[in-house]
């Protein structure tokens, strides 16, 4: 360096100079494009604000789903437990009345052939249902009564052609069976 310091003196403080107006060029240039930069993120500034609150209701609409989510688990999983302990009882009440309707349909019903709805007719208070092999003299002393008060009684009915189902009243003397 002596050599450049010792011929060459005047240049040093041009190229100096030189490098500090190409310095300070640069640093102006720095400055503006600073401030233009500025100037657009502030102008950005409510749109990024907007993206903000939207991605904090994205989280709350994710919070909400996760709870739904477990809340619908938690249903299905109790409806299931309520569908286990609800099928065995289920299935013991189907058995029963299996076996009531076995029952009903070995049990002798007796019905109307004008009716012919196939329920078996019941005897009201003071009523008899007529049997096969039944006639007007086997009912009234079935009942301790004679065959004129049972008559009396029943004025409309043929006594001779009795039919299974049929009702006849009984008179009031009847006993009671």
């Amino acid at each position: 360096m002596d050599t450049i310091s010792r011929e060459n003196n005047s240049m040093l403080p041009v190229g100096g100079i030189i490098v500090g107006v190409i310095a300070l060029l640069l640093g102006g240039f720095a400055a503006i494009k600073v401030s233009s930069l500025q100037k657009t993120v502030t102008d950005h500034q409510p749109k990024i604000d907007k993206i903000d609150g939207i991605e904090s209701q994205a989280a709350s609409a994710a919070a909400a789903a996760e709870k739904t989510a477990k809340d619908l688990k938690s249903l299905k999983d109790s409806t299931q437990e309520a569908f286990n302990t609800v099928g065995p009882a289920l299935a013991d009440l189907k058995g029963s009345i299996t076996k009531l309707e076995e029952a009903q349909k070995k049990a002798p019903v007796a019905s109307s052939k004008k009716g012919g709805s196939g329920e078996p007719v019941v005897a009201g208070p003071g009523e008899y249902v007529v049997k096969s092999g039944d006639s007007g003299a086997k009912i009234a002393r079935a009942n301790g009564v004679s065959i004129a008060d049972l008559q009396a009684v029943n004025p409309g009915v043929d006594w001779t052609k009795l039919k299974v189902g049929q009702k006849v009243k009984l008179p009031s003397t009847a006993k009671k069976s």
